[in-house]
């Protein structure tokens, strides 16, 4: 990906100081959660594989905690179309795939995807690496929070569709919850919110957080939606 400015991840590390209290839950999560807790798709043990890295962001708006998600442009031949958190793949500048490059590289995409700036996120921690099967991509998820909130829009229109912020609060509505039934027989956890429906990795990462963190509110599994789901 083009970079559209200078990038400004050099020197990152993980820190809790200063958090809110209200991540302490989530803190905890990441702290004792176990990979097979979170998918059944583990990275292979042979190391095959492409690295990335998704940004999950917890910042606080209006209606109190949220998270930002972006969506991927139709025209793209990969997950076009949907919602997801902004990532992509270690590129070789972003160092070790086993140290700290998957923290640069969740930053630099989620800076050349959304406009974000790098500077105002402070990353305080990171789940294991999982497996996307269907695109053979070994993920980290680095959970971050936006200290300092920047302006975030699409920065190129032929990767990203728009970029919004969701309320935990919405997250968490038994009403916005729903089962997705894929063509291969595969059932997932979704949500509906902000006139898209979050599905695949994405929502089995925000299902997970949300379990794990004690914020989960009991919803209806036998509600169904289709892929093609559409407010």
């Amino acid at each position: 990906m083009a970079m559209t400015r200078a990038s400004h991840t050099e020197g990152v590390t993980l820190s809790k100081e200063g958090l809110p209290g209200w991540l302490d839950p989530v803190v905890h999560a990441v702290e004792t959660v176990e990979p097979l807790q979170l998918s059944r798709f583990l990275p292979p043990k042979n190391g095959a594989g492409r690295q990335s890295a998704v940004l999950v962001l917890f910042g606080e708006g209006e209606r109190g905690p949220e998270l930002l998600l972006m969506e991927r442009a139709s025209s793209l031949r990969s997950h076009a179309g949907q919602p997801s958190f902004p990532g992509g793949a270690l590129d070789p500048e972003d160092g070790d795939p086993k140290g700290d490059g998957p923290l640069r590289a969740a930053l630099r995409e989620a800076e050349e995807e959304t406009g974000l700036d790098p500077r105002g996120v402070q990353l305080f921690g990171v789940l294991p690496k999982l497996y996307i099967p269907v695109s053979g991509f070994v993920v980290t998820p680095v959970l971050g929070w936006w200290r300092e909130p920047s302006p975030v829009g699409v920065v190129d229109p032929n990767e990203t569709a728009r970029v919004f912020t969701v309320p935990v609060a919405d997250l968490t509505d038994p009403d916005n919850r729903a089962t997705t039934v894929h063509p291969s027989g595969y059932r997932g956890p979704a949500f509906l919110v902000e006139s898209a429906l979050v599905w695949g990795f994405t929502a089995g990462i925000i299902d997970r957080l949300l379990h794990f963190a004690g914020w989960e509110r009991p919803w209806d599994r036998e509600k169904q939606v289709p892929l093609d789901w559409r407010a």
